[in-house]
């Protein structure tokens, strides 16, 4: 697809491709599940193909929350053999199989587009009514089991939960993870090339975590006194933020009965909490490794989220732009996930470097409401750019602006749909 314009009618095929009735998958082959924060990026496409099918997107997902109020961020529906780690490993014994640890909690900020923006006002209304006290649940699982100190600030129990997976910012926490003691095949191996995709040894430290919560019972106090993962994730700490703020306009907007204090609450702790995450050397927010208490300094896509949340003061969102303004130059693609000044710098694997649109759309928004739209323009343009040079891929060489990891890949046409259509 290499040189071929993209538009809807191109972006909705591969929506309709990867549609297995009442979800969609990212991508055949490589991802041949629901995945959490995949699903809702796509539903955003779904929107302006199908609005009732956006709908059903976001229905099928939260039919797998567990009771404690958790959205896994993999649902096994049928056949569970193509894929590793699958539920065998996992080990969570719930009716919908599924992983044992959530993703970024966008759902909310999701649902509220596909409100907001419905042409059928009254199939919406009746859709958020019923899934607003799943969607509340979910965010105080987020603060009740991941914020028990109640310090403001969730904490991560595994790197595949940021959705960046490989991030070099998870680099210094997984030295204290074991190595898996077990062999295995990876699935991912066999449909992507290796320089694209994590290294063995992550690979193995990820394993050893998900055999720890299987082994743990999936204890929550446990695992919090004793994972040995334990990370103030700031990209996942803005996503919630914003998905909060929305949950709450949503309520307000249905005039639902449900009790908001407690989510008020929360939300107000993380703002006065944010600051502690604030470096102003680098100007961004760093993730903390809870562990050791010590700052991960890696600049990456997720430092600049906390713009998504409208977190960062007046003084700290000028510094982040400069930031920003910078970081979109050093390479010919924008915006790279990790930093090009940084040693760790990889243009094309995976979370350590490439080009992922969906954040994109993400830093844009948060961009443009901050004041700052031209720089919000340049991440669109170069959006674009990945598009016309590539296709639909899961992601794009921040360099060549080779398309990496799934072709056809769910997510990426979805964010064409909603944010990069003409």
């Amino acid at each position: 697809m290499k040189g071929t314009s993209f538009d809807q009618r191109s972006a909705a095929a591969i929506l309709r491709k990867n549609d297995l009735g009442a979800y969609t998958v990212p991508t055949h082959g490589l991802y041949p599940y629901q995945w959490s924060w995949d699903s809702a990026i796509t539903a955003l496409g779904w929107l302006h193909v199908d609005e009732s099918r956006a709908w059903l997107e976001v229905e099928t997902m939260f039919q797998g929350q567990w009771d404690n109020g958790m959205v896994p961020h993999i649902l096994f529906h049928g056949d569970t053999e193509s894929y590793f780690p699958g539920p065998d490993v996992w080990g969570s014994q719930q009716t919908i199989l599924s992983s044992a640890i959530s993703q970024p909690p966008i759902w909310a900020t999701v649902v509220r587009i596909l409100f907001e923006n419905a042409s059928d006002q009254s199939l919406a209304t009746q859709k958020v009514t019923k899934l607003l006290p799943g969607l509340t649940a979910y965010h105080r699982w987020w603060y009740r089991e991941r914020d028990p100190e109640n310090t403001g600030l969730v904490c991560s129990y595994h790197p595949w939960e940021s959705g960046m997976d490989n991030s070099p910012a998870w680099d210094a926490p997984l030295r204290n993870v074991p190595l898996v003691d077990w062999s295995y095949q990876r699935s991912d191996l066999s449909h992507v090339d290796h320089d694209q995709r994590p290294e063995k040894e992550d690979y193995d430290k990820y394993l050893y975590l998900v055999d720890f919560f299987k082994e743990c019972e999936f204890d929550s106090n446990y695992i919090y006194r004793h994972c040995p993962y334990k990370v103030l994730d700031i990209g996942i700490i803005s996503i919630l933020h914003r998905a909060s703020s929305d949950l709450l306009a949503l309520c307000t907007a249905i005039s639902n009965a449900e009790k908001t204090e407690e989510l008020k609450s929360c939300f107000r702790q993380t703002e006065e909490a944010i600051d502690r995450l604030w470096f102003k050397e680098k100007s961004c927010f760093l993730s903390h490794d809870l562990l050791t208490a010590a700052r991960l300094e890696e600049i990456t896509s997720a430092t600049v989220l906390p713009l998504f949340a409208g977190l960062p003061s007046a003084e700290q969102a000028d510094a982040m732009g400069n930031l920003l303004r910078g970081w979109i130059d050093k390479t010919a693609y924008a915006l790279s996930s990790t930093h090009p000044a940084s040693k760790l710098f990889e243009p094309k694997r995976y979370w350590r470097g490439p080009v992922w649109l969906h954040i994109n759309w993400m830093i844009a928004e948060g961009l443009i409401a901050y004041d700052m739209p031209e720089l919000a323009e340049e991440l669109k343009n170069s959006s674009r750019r990945c598009l016309y040079d590539a296709g639909f891929w899961e992601y794009f060489d921040a360099e060549r602006g080779n398309g990496c990891g799934g072709e056809d890949f769910s997510w990426t046409a979805a964010i064409a749909l909603h944010w990069l259509g003409e």
